[in-house]
């Protein structure tokens, strides 16, 4: 059953003109900073993607999109993202925020 589903999975990919083997990864993928610290959260991804998505997640509640990017730079209070997607890239820069997760994500083409 899990080989038809890949299976069925692929198809759909190729019949939509999209690759379903994009890898994106984050680093640090875990880090520990004090109150009022900047902090760095780097995202790469090995294909390049229509568009770029950085999200929030606080404890025990649901995602918070933060930034959607298709290219350059935007910032808002205490964040800041850029993307290059040629490069394959994305930086998030916190400024003293609270204990949050944040997660990367590409949207592909």
């Amino acid at each position: 059953m899990k080989k038809l589903l890949g299976i069925l999975l692929l198809i759909l990919c190729l019949q939509l003109g999209v690759s379903c083997l994009q890898k994106v990864e984050q680093s640090p993928q875990s880090l520990r900073v004090q109150e009022g610290e900047s902090i760095t959260i780097n995202c790469n991804f090995t294909e390049t993607p229509q568009s770029f998505q950085w999200f929030r997640q606080d404890a025990g509640k649901g995602l918070i999109s933060l930034f959607y990017l298709a290219s350059g730079m935007k910032e808002e209070g205490r964040l800041k993202s850029v993307v290059n997607l040629q490069e394959r890239y994305s930086s998030l820069y916190i400024k003293s925020e609270d204990s949050s997760t944040y997660v990367c994500g590409v949207e592909p083409r």
